[in-house]
Formats: C-alpha cells, structure tokens, sequence
C-alpha cells in the first residue's frame, strides 16, 4: 500500500500531492476531492495508476477552464496552451472533443466575436483580420463565415474613421502626398482599393490645401539646409526635385526657390 505524504496547493488551479514511493502529482480540485487524497491516506498501486490516467485529462480540463475565463480561444490556442502545459496528445485531443461537446470551443462563434470586436473599436480591414485568424489557427471556411459580418458599409465607416484620424499627423505634407500616404495606409490595414478609393473621394482636404504653402516652407528649409553643400544650380535641381515627389507644385517650387537664393545673396 501506499501513502499520501504531502498535499499542498499549487500556482494555479492544481494541487501537488506527494505518494510514499516518492511520486509527485499535479492533480486538479475534483479529483484530489474525489479520492479523498488527503496526507496519511493509504490507497494502492492500482488506484494510483487509474489516479493518474484520470488527472491527466481532468487537470487539463480545469487549467483550461482557467483559460477560458478571460476570453473566447481558439481550438489552436486551446492545444497550444495544453502543450505548453505538458499535456499529453491523447488527453489534449479528449479535452479538446470535451469543450466542443460543451460549446466552450467554437472557432466560428470565436471568429465572429473577433470581427464584431474589430468593426466596433479596431481599425482594421478584412484582409489583416483574415490573416490575424488564420494565425490563430482558424481554418479559411470559417474565416470567410465570419467575415460576411463586415459588409461595405461597415468597411467604409472604419476605413474612413480611420482616415480621418491619421489626416491630423499630414499637416506638413502637400495635398498630393497626404493622398498617397492615406491610401498607402487604408491598404496596409486591410481595405481594398475600392474601399480606399471611396474613402479618399469624401475625406474634405481643404485644411491641408489651405496649409500647403506652409507646408513647402517647412519641407523646402530643410531641403535647402541638406543640400547647401552642392554648388548653386546642383542644390535647386536637388531641392526641385525632392519638392515636387513630394506632391508640391512647381510655381510654388520656383518661388520659394527664387526666395531663398535671393536671401543668400
């Protein structure tokens, strides 16, 4: 016979109980409870071994119902942390059915929560929401089930939110570039062209319009100061140039540089 030397509470939802043959169990609530494992209990060979098999599976059980209870997970996420865990397979894969069967574990109710979450308060289009699920180990069915949820209108209305927001850190820039600059950024958050497109097509640019010749001072003074190493005709083609990929136009160019080279004089 053998006997139960030490039970103590362990970092998280386990307990670590000790046996007199020098094993050492992580063993969840219910089945310390259920085995009366208390410190003297005696219990056999054979009982310990069933003990085992079964606190397996029910440790894992309950670490992930700790898990669960700060948010929706993925199946992918659910395995991961079970590993992570020193789950076994065998017991990962029962654990896993056992979730399912509970409607714990959903991916498609998990990635529908995702989206909703995203239109409401993200700033993100179908496409990086697409590959932010497919990392999460959400497979492409179930991606694009849950992805009819964000319908144009909604695309729009983030898209633009979105746009208007990052209009405010263009102020320096020209009307051209600030355009380029917010398609650039609506297509790296996920929107498509289309999208992107409609968007730019109501965004009201008049205050950066209004600003532009401030604008080309403040770009054309630190263009002039970069290049003053360069003899005189090599410096205005440098800071033509550099002004006009910048989206400034060239009567406006022309004058500032005939302001600037009539002050050197």
């Amino acid at each position: 016979m053998l006997t139960v030397v030490k039970v103590s509470q362990g970092r998280g939802p386990y307990y670590k109980v000790e046996f007199s043959n020098g094993e050492k169990l992580r063993l969840s609530e219910d089945t310390v409870v259920r085995h009366r494992l208390l410190k003297g209990q005696e219990l056999s060979e054979e009982l310990l071994t069933a003990i085992k098999q079964e606190g397996r599976e029910d440790l894992g059980f309950q670490l992930v119902l700790n898990y669960l209870s700060y948010q929706l997970r993925t199946e992918k996420e659910i395995h991961t942390y079970l590993k992570d865990n020193e789950i076994e397979q065998s017991d990962r894969q029962k654990i896993l059915k056992r979730l399912k069967e509970m409607h714990l574990v959903d991916d498609l109710v998990y990635s529908e929560s995702y989206v909703r979450t995203q239109m409401r308060l993200g700033d993100k289009g179908p496409r990086v929401l697409q590959q932010k699920l497919k990392q999460k180990g959400v497979n492409d069915l179930t991606i694009q089930q849950a992805l009819y949820l964000y319908e144009a209108d909604e695309q729009f209305q983030v898209a633009f939110h979105t746009a208007q927001k990052a209009l405010k850190k263009f102020h320096h820039n020209s009307q051209r570039e600030t355009r380029q600059k917010l398609q650039k950024l609506l297509i790296t958050k996920g929107f498509d062209s289309d999208i992107s497109k409609s968007v730019l097509a109501e965004v009201d640019f008049s205050d950066i319009q209004e600003q532009e010749g401030d604008a080309l001072e403040v770009q054309g003074e630190k263009l002039w100061r970069k290049n003053q190493r360069f003899e005189p005709a090599k410096r205005r083609q440098k800071v033509k140039q550099s002004l006009y990929q910048k989206g400034f136009q060239f009567d406006q160019i022309d004058a500032f540089i005939r302001r600037k080279e009539e002050s050197d004089e």
